[in-house]
């Protein structure tokens, strides 16, 4: 892998281009969960587009220009420009401000094509183009972005920048920078106004809740002190390593010719890969067979399974549901495959009206998700889409990108759906896995045996802690 050091400029803040309301604005009972007390991390690569035509100018330096688009992307999403505060009871409001964001500008004496052909995590020398976000889980009174553009020898350039949770969601985030991205391509206001209305997602009388599920029952005294013996809570993160699992259109083939039935045909990718890897992760944990184990899927309620709570065009805050579904170990480890895909898809449609409302209700009350007694839980967010909603710059297009192993690594326990290109140019899907290094190579032989493959090098794109 190509190593590099990165040239940066001191940071500055970058204010809203116009005066902006001076308020203080309440997050949602989604939001003000303690554990997104954290910056989340995204990185996205583009390439120049030497024959771009379109109605804007292309700029001589890129970073300035993105520079100048985040000040007027800022006036549209102003309560980012302020500060995080905790009010009574220490739940979080944004102070609006416009202190504004940290803006970096950065050179690095690479090529687009030194990241890797095809370009897939993990990305080398990837702290180069980020900048120092500090304690990623402090957020209080601190800027609520940080963005690097470094400017590449060929002509492209990588956006990498921490944005706190609290604030915005994978989507909201995406959003933003689309925004931003709109803006620098000479569009006089974003394509999608932000909209705030966090009280969409705000319980008003949490106590009253009436789902049957073990989830969202209202935790006793005793939940609430409980204690996890799980392995995967109780290992140092500097003895875990990460993996990515690259699955292209032939690795599916494979797994899906385990499976009978109508499933056969009609499993997503996602539900194949989750039902296998939630399978060969509990495995290689090593937990007792009659223990139980959780999936639980992140959802993004503005997708069109959600029919019942409707999110607004433009809502940039956390909307997203997370069902749980839980099974024994002996049962899950034992069961056939297709069985397991069946309870993935389930879950998936399990997210009623009903469910979505004790989910809120359940965090007003234990602010935080999932439940303080429920362990041995294993998180998957299907972030494929991150891929293609922010090439919007007309003079640039992005050529890939995600969630890197960077920032917060103790939010990165699950596993994010990366979308990618393969080494034969197909579209693919990438997957992290972090897992304590015993584990981690239990797990892969797990992999090869479901891949019918011998040699895990033609599996696996190794990135150690």
């Amino acid at each position: 892998m190509v190593s590099f050091k990165a040239r940066r400029s001191e940071p500055e803040l970058v204010s809203p281009a116009r005066p902006t309301p001076t308020e203080t604005k309440a997050l949602s009972d989604l939001d003000d969960q303690p554990t997104l007390r954290y910056y989340e991390t995204v990185i996205a690569f583009f390439r120049s587009r030497p024959g771009w035509d379109g109605c804007g100018n292309r700029p001589n330096d890129p970073a300035k220009a993105i520079k100048a688009a985040l000040a007027e992307a800022l006036v549209y999403y102003y309560p980012i420009a302020g500060r995080l505060r905790e009010a009574a009871g220490g739940k979080l409001v944004v102070d609006c401000t416009a202190e504004g964001v940290v803006f970096v500008e950065a050179d690095a004496d690479v090529r687009l094509e030194q990241f890797g052909k095809p370009l897939l995590p993990p990305y080398p020398c990837v702290e180069e183009l980020l900048c120092d976000a500090g304690e990623t889980r402090a957020v209080i009174a601190k800027p609520l972005v940080l963005m690097q553009v470094t400017r590449l020898r060929c002509g492209g350039f990588v956006i990498g920048f921490h944005m706190c949770h609290n604030i915005a969601d994978g989507f909201g985030m995406v959003q933003f920078v689309r925004s931003v991205a709109e803006l620098a391509r000479g569009e006089t206001v974003p394509t999608i106004l932000p909209v705030w209305k966090r009280d969409l997602l705000t319980a008003h009388n949490p106590s009253l809740m009436t789902h049957s599920d073990a989830a969202y029952k209202q935790p006793s005294p005793n939940d609430l002190q409980y204690k996890s013996d799980d392995v995967m809570l109780s290992s140092p993160i500097e003895d875990m390593i990460v993996q990515y699992f690259l699955f292209g259109p032939r690795e599916i083939a494979t797994l899906r010719s385990h499976i009978r039935g109508y499933l056969t045909s009609t499993a997503t990718s996602f539900e194949l890969l989750t039902a296998i890897m939630w399978r060969c992760r509990t495995i290689a944990l090593g937990y007792e067979s009659n223990q139980w184990v959780r999936l639980m899927i992140t959802m993004n309620a503005r997708g069109k399974w959600n029919r019942h709570t409707l999110i607004p065009r433009g809502y940039y805050g956390n909307a997203h549901f997370s069902p749980i579904v839980e099974a024994k170990v002996a049962e899950l480890c034992s069961q056939p495959l297709a069985d397991t895909v069946e309870l993935v898809r389930k879950t998936k449609l399990s997210v009623t009206k009903e469910c979505t409302k004790s989910m809120v209700h359940t965090i007003a009350l234990t602010r935080q998700w999932p439940p303080p007694m429920m362990d041995r839980i294993y998180e998957v967010s299907d972030t494929k889409w991150i891929a293609t909603n922010v090439t919007r710059f007309g003079w640039a297009e992005l050529v890939g990108g995600g969630i890197p192993l960077a920032g917060d690594l103790t939010s990165k326990l699950g596993s994010d759906h990366m979308r990618c290109k393969n080494e034969d140019d197909e579209y693919s899907t990438i997957v992290s896995m972090l897992l304590p290094k015993p584990a981690m190579e239990r797990f892969t032989n797990e992999m090869s045996v479901w891949l019918n493959k011998h040699d895990e090098k033609n599996l696996v794109i190794l990135s150690s802690l």
